[in-house]
């Protein structure tokens, strides 16, 4: 709540003005130029690069937008500033709201493209523990962020992986504190995001092992693009500008990772440059789509299956639809 009223309260400051045509200026082509908020799945890391790369590289003024980027704080916090009109578009864990959309407490979203293609979520170990299949988890402890989508997912993994959630115990921290209670082997593995690997190496000085959640839940989605409905209906246009400039900055990112972690340190000068060409090239197999579709695209069966293993799980008590949490319009399938 803490993180959700801060994030609040930095947005509230750009809000009035943000989707706003009083205070827009001219823009190419004879367009006003539009101003949207747009905020980052979380802080300002390698996975959200793509949205500066966008804006360094003109895509947004080449659309006719001018968007101020704010860094994100989560899934929750994240809808609560859609929710709220304090942005217009933002970045977060799909399948984290859907279970939210699947609760009835957010329902106010629509994604229009993903940024990845499958969940980033894993187990994470180090060697030395001997931990190298999902069966060896059984009389581990594994540390998580309370109510994170990789706690919630856990039972559902552990089902098709194999083995019985009941011998694993769980251990809720802090995402900040994962990599250190493994570092100082408080806990047997971490449940966390394939793309804290490096991280994790260089907290433990150890090789770490990966077991990623997408072997066994394949048709689940990382990290898409929302917005609202409401905007959706009012202004497709823009949410169409918005979604292709975003995709550009995207593609260019994983083309050109040593660029684009550049492009990012020169905002956030105390993330290494050298981290984000890591978490770039790390993500770039799961961004591109398989089977020939375009980068962003979204698969209206497979989010029908998300949803119905969410039914499944017991994660979700609402009836859903896959139109209700995506609108397919923004990106072609092929």
């Amino acid at each position: 709540m803490l993180a959700a009223m801060l994030l609040a309260g930095t947005l509230a400051v750009t809000s009035g003005c943000s989707g706003s045509d009083s205070d827009d200026s001219a823009g190419g082509e004879g367009k006003a130029t539009r101003k949207i908020t747009y905020v980052t799945a979380f802080g300002a890391v390698g996975r959200d690069a793509f949205v500066w790369v966008a804006k360094e590289k003109g895509y947004f003024a080449e659309a006719g937008v001018d968007v101020d980027i704010k860094e994100g704080a989560g899934n929750v916090p994240n809808l609560t500033a859609l929710k709220a009109g304090e942005a217009q578009f933002a970045a977060l864990d799909f399948t984290g709201a859907v279970i939210q959309a699947g609760k009835g407490a957010f329902t106010e979203w629509r994604a229009v493209a993903a940024v990845h293609q499958q969940t980033l979520v894993a187990v994470m170990t180090t060697k030395d523990t001997k931990i190298s299949t999902p069966k060896d988890l059984e009389g581990k402890t594994l540390a998580t962020a309370t109510g994170s989508v990789t706690e919630l997912l856990f039972p559902a993994y552990a089902q098709l992986a194999g083995f019985d959630k009941n011998k694993v115990t769980i251990k809720g921290a802090q995402t900040t504190a994962l990599n250190g209670l493994m570092a100082s082997r408080q806990v047997d593995a971490l449940g966390t995001f394939l793309l804290s690997r490096t991280a994790l190496e260089n907290a433990t000085k150890k090789e770490v092992v990966v077991l990623p959640y997408s072997d066994y839940l394949r048709d689940l989605f990382g990290n898409a693009i929302i917005t609202t409905p409401t905007l959706i209906q009012q202004d497709p246009d823009l949410v169409r500008r918005v979604t292709n400039a975003l995709l550009k900055g995207l593609q260019y990112t994983i083309d050109h990772p040593e660029e684009a972690a550049t492009i990012l340190n020169k905002v956030k000068p105390t993330y290494p440059v050298a981290a984000g060409v890591g978490e770039i090239k790390a993500m770039t197999p799961y961004v591109k789509p398989a089977g020939g579709a375009a980068i962003g695209a979204m698969d209206e069966q497979r989010v029908a299956r998300t949803i119905a293993l969410m039914q499944a799980s017991g994660l979700i008590t609402q009836q859903l639809t896959p139109d209700r949490v995506v609108d397919f319009g923004f990106v072609t399938k092929a």
